[in-house]
């Protein structure tokens, strides 16, 4: 299912909950991410929504932002109890203690990632889904729940099958573009162009 988007072309659905949501759909959601500090970013961002809408997180990304370094995962294992009650009373972000220490364990287990697997990036494409030929309907995959269950054995926080899920539609692990969404070819294109890395 589509909607037209601000040029009339079809977007996905999802794409009508807040005009905002267009820009993010066309340049960013789905398209393959190798970068392990927006891996890390998205999965952090992915678990404060748990319970809330996108819209309320991607409006807040910014502050998010400032308030965790840039989502340098090398310097938020480095937080303290300080960092915490900094982060708890800053109304520009979700103030969840659960959720704020989450990010800071799941840092600290980023860092330990890196040292054994080479680079989250690395990582995270070993779960890579193979194009379906149909959108999965933002339903969960098996390979969703291999991830979650594999990230929580290794110790991260807030990573349940349905966070892990939203996360690889968003890094392009997957394209769940709709079939008739304009954005579709082009995310299948930069999948074909991407080389995952080792």
């Amino acid at each position: 299912m589509t909607i037209p988007g601000p040029d009339g072309r079809p977007r996905c659905t999802w794409c009508g909950g807040a005009p905002e949501f267009f820009p993010y759909h066309d340049a960013e959601w789905g398209f393959p991410v190798a970068d392990d500090q927006r891996l890390f970013e998205k999965l952090c961002l992915e678990s404060f929504q748990s319970g809330l809408s996108w819209r309320t997180i991607l409006a807040k990304r910014d502050n998010f932002r400032a308030a965790f370094d840039g989502f340098d995962f090398r310097k938020v294992a480095a937080y303290g109890p300080e960092e915490v009650t900094r982060l708890l009373a800053d109304a520009g972000i979700v103030r969840h203690r659960g959720k704020i220490e989450a990010v800071i364990n799941n840092a600290a287990r980023a860092v330990e990632m890196v040292e054994s697997e080479g680079s989250l990036a690395a990582y995270f494409w070993r779960f890579e889904e193979a194009a379906p030929g149909t959108p999965l309907s933002a339903s969960l995959t098996e390979t969703s729940k291999r991830l979650s269950k594999d990230l929580k054995a290794r110790g991260w926080k807030f990573v349940g099958p349905t966070t892990v899920f939203a996360f690889m539609q968003a890094m392009g692990l997957v394209n769940d573009h709709a079939g008739d969404c304009v954005i579709r070819a082009e995310v299948t294109r930069a999948r074909a162009a991407f080389t995952p890395p080792l």
